[in-house]
């Protein structure tokens, strides 16, 4: 996200960019780095939540899901939410993955591996298939729930 140069090669390459804000990248600056892609001519950018550096010790980073509605009030721009880097803990990304969604996330990044204790790399915030089946469904009925209020909302309008 601060590599400018690469982020300006980004937007050049007319290629879709999942932008991960960093650990301690301020909303002004997450945004701005997604204007140096979009600058270049490239509009195929999402930016994703990832979480973000605290004193807390229960989790590896601090999901901030208080971007997701900011972003949506400042951008165009489509926000996804990655709660396996976000809490670093395969017993948080569930609930947080739902409340990414309930945030209104457009979607989510979720790693998942049939075994990960033996997973090449993060396996410790990695879901197995089940997990990702179950999360999959509570995720569609929380957004089915949500687009039906908004529904509702439209109509007394």
């Amino acid at each position: 996200m601060q590599n400018y140069s690469l982020l300006k090669r980004a937007g050049k390459a007319r290629k879709p960019v999942l932008l991960k804000r960093g650990m301690s990248a301020t909303l002004e600056e997450f945004l701005m780095a997604a204007e140096y892609i979009l600058s270049e001519g490239n509009y195929e950018v999402i930016l994703c939540e990832r979480g973000v550096r605290t004193f807390a010790d229960h989790t590896r980073n601090t999901l901030d899901l208080s971007i997701v509605p900011a972003v949506q009030k400042l951008s165009h721009l489509p926000i996804v939410v990655d709660p396996s880097h976000g809490t670093g803990k395969r017993d948080s990304v569930h609930p947080m993955a739902l409340a990414g969604i309930a945030s209104g996330a457009a979607g989510l990044l979720i790693e998942v591996h049939p075994q990960p204790d033996r997973a090449w790399s993060d396996g410790a915030q990695t879901v197995y298939p089940h997990q990702f089946a179950e999360i999959v469904a509570d995720s569609k009925a929380i957004s089915e729930l949500l687009a039906s209020r908004r529904v509702r909302e439209q109509a007394t309008t």
